[in-house]
């Protein structure tokens, strides 16, 4: 007797939306929990080279926690393209001119650099505030525990 093993197909993929509420929370921890949904690894149908995950919208953004002296010390780095064209912002200062920006660099680190981590990245939504315009999808509040 063989038993076959259930393949997922692309039109066969169920997606929930979820909502993390990022008030208090660390950083890292809620960058992994989402990159998880993010991949699908909560699935039992999680194949590890198709997008299985769900669309992940993180809320209250702006109330992320950095632990230790990350908010004097960390840097984000990006490059304009032109020579000489390196920009660093510390955390402080991107957390008050782009709140979102923070958690969406942590999730995203996380993610696959493919076209695959691309296309799940996509299904990210980041929100500094406690207000999201994804109500018509029933989104399912999920929690890092």
């Amino acid at each position: 007797m063989s038993v076959s093993t259930q393949f997922p197909s692309k039109n066969g993929i169920e997606r929930t939306w979820h909502v993390l509420d990022a008030d208090n929370q660390v950083l890292g921890r809620l960058a992994s929990r989402a990159a998880a949904l993010l991949m699908g690894k909560h699935k039992p149908i999680f194949t590890p080279f198709l997008d299985t995950g769900d669309p992940v919208i993180v809320v209250n953004a702006a109330r992320i926690r950095l632990t230790g002296r990350k908010e004097d010390q960390k840097m984000y780095h990006r490059f304009t393209g032109y020579p000489g064209g390196l920009v660093e912002v510390g955390a402080r200062k991107l957390r008050a001119v782009k709140p979102a920006a923070l958690v969406r660099e942590a999730i995203q680190g996380m993610l696959p650099k493919t076209k695959l981590g691309k296309q799940m990245a996509r299904k990210l939504r980041v929100y500094a505030g406690d207000k999201h315009p994804h109500a018509a999808q029933k989104p399912v509040a999920t929690s890092l525990g």
